[in-house]
């Protein structure tokens, strides 16, 4: 219980540096920060890219259009979303919903790094080309298109020990994309079959 109370305590802190954090263009009193949400105990973390116009709204991850895709891949691999850690690389929305830059991915992943450290996921699903870029880089991956390397396992270690990363398309892609929607949910069936496997689920 103590350990418990220590985690929520560090991820208070986290997110009050989070809301005072300027190192960034899209630092603006006007845009939320949205940190995550989800069991701070998670066995899977869930990493997109930054937040959009919904999600700054309600200060929550995926609570938009792409939200609704994620829940039911969730429901697909047989999680609820509560048992998850849902986040991004970025903690504030770019304007116009436009990709993070790397100056923005720079000054914001320090927080995701730490992040990883409090919940200790033991699979970490990149959703998208901007979080699997990150997370294969800092895992020591060899990167590649997320084209070319969405739907596979790839076995790393983690500072607190061996974690699989095991990177998504973005569930927006079905929003602008209908015939990704296919190979997006044969994806999440083979994350299933890996975790299962593993004893995850």
């Amino acid at each position: 219980m103590a350990e418990e109370l220590s985690r929520e305590k560090r991820m208070e802190a986290l997110v009050k540096r989070v809301a005072e954090c300027t190192r960034c263009p899209l630092y603006s009193p006007r845009r939320r920060i949205v940190v995550g949400e989800g069991n701070l105990d998670a066995l899977i973390m869930f990493i997109g890219e930054a937040p959009g116009y919904y999600e700054d709204l309600q200060g929550r991850p995926f609570v938009g259009a792409a939200g609704k895709v994620l829940d039911r891949l969730l429901e697909e691999i047989g999680v609820e979303r509560k048992e998850v850690y849902i986040t991004n690389l970025v903690k504030r929305r770019p304007p116009g919903n436009r990709a993070p830059r790397k100056e923005e991915i720079e000054a914001c992943s320090p927080f995701l790094d730490e992040q990883l450290e409090l919940i200790r996921p033991k699979v970490i699903v990149p959703l998208g080309r901007f979080s699997t870029e990150y997370l294969m880089e800092k895992f020591g991956l060899k990167p590649a298109p997320i084209s070319v390397i969405h739907g596979r396992p790839y076995d790393a270690s983690a500072s607190y020990g061996p974690v699989l990363i095991f990177p998504l398309y973005h569930p927006a892609v079905v929003l602008y994309k209908n015939e990704m929607e296919k190979e997006l949910f044969e994806d999440a069936r083979r994350l299933k079959e890996v975790l299962s496997k593993r004893g995850y689920i």
